[in-house]
């Protein structure tokens, strides 16, 4: 066995963009490949493919569980599992080190949700019939209605949107294309924002929503969802949390698992576990109080 462990993780970058991951997907895997070496490293122990062992693996996982959250832990496994993986398929090992290794143990919090006064208080500060404000309000309300992860929300184009059947289309991880559908009043949102596009000077870009410099990036999404928080009164906005509020409100409706899974372009019920924590809390809290056993004796 050889092989420099920051050498191969520029390979296995390579090998994750031809394979269509999102570009913060790859970052963070090769980022698990790049930190197990420097463990190795602040060890003394060379950093290659010799010592990419179950056991320094299970000690670099022990120490990122001393000081990281179990949720960041499980991404860093995560990472190197798939590295790890890719290695044996590449050849350049012959089996695989991490294999029957089982992932950090994730406790499941409900994340908050966004309260109606909140996202009230949000849509108030896009009032004033400006381009920004008519493109923010327009993003808000697309979070809030499909749950669509940022890279997703930044991928759609005007030529996605359907707002006549009141759809659209995004592509997901792995490139998976699925539908989301829009409220009617998301739908006039998006009417206004499209007639204030027009006039834009980057019009001319594919991408629906655009910034002064062309095509709103996922950082710059991030950013004005955090400035309109701060407007309105809700620190640390981020878009993620439109997506957790979107799956508690589908099943607080009394959606079906199965359809949000779809909707939201889950594969696995592990995601879909996390996300309907708050919603299976808000239910079981329901349901007891319209027992209350105790009222009956």
């Amino acid at each position: 066995m050889s092989g420099e462990l920051s050498t191969l993780a520029k390979s296995f970058a390579r090998h994750l963009r031809a394979e269509g991951r999102a570009p913060r997907t790859a970052t963070l895997y090769t980022m698990s490949v790049r930190m197990f070496a420097d463990h190795l490293t602040a060890q003394g122990t060379p950093a290659d493919l010799d010592h990419f062992t179950r056991a320094n693996i299970r000690d670099w996982l022990a120490t990122l569980g001393e000081t990281k959250a179990p949720g960041t832990v499980r991404t860093r496994y995560r990472g190197l599992f798939r590295f790890a993986g890719w290695c044996v398929d590449e050849g350049e090992l012959d089996k695989n080190p991490m294999a029957g290794l089982s992932p950090p143990a994730l406790e499941v919090k409900p994340v908050p949700v966004l309260t109606d006064e909140e996202l009230a208080a949000l849509l108030a500060t896009c009032r004033k019939r400006t381009y920004r404000n008519r493109r923010d309000e327009a993003i808000i309300r697309v979070l809030l209605d499909t749950g669509v992860r940022v890279s997703e929300l930044c991928g759609m184009t005007v030529e996605s949107i359907d707002l006549d059947n009141g759809m659209g289309l995004v592509r997901g991880k792995g490139g998976k294309i699925r539908p989301v559908y829009f409220s009617t009043r998301t739908i006039a949102a998006l009417d206004r924002y499209l007639r204030a596009r027009a006039q834009h000077r980057q019009a001319h870009h594919e991408a629906l929503f655009l910034s002064e410099r062309g095509p709103l990036s996922a950082d710059g999404a991030r950013e004005l969802i955090r400035v309109r928080g701060v407007a309105a009164g809700v620190e640390g906005l981020h878009p993620h949390r439109f997506r957790h509020t979107f799956a508690h409100d589908f099943l607080m409706a009394g959606g079906q698992e199965r359809d949000l899974k779809r909707l939201a372009g889950w594969t696995s019920d592990v995601m879909l576990e996390r996300y309907g924590a708050s919603a299976a809390d808000a239910r079981a809290k329901q349901a007891a109080q319209r027992l209350r056993r105790g009222d009956r004796v």
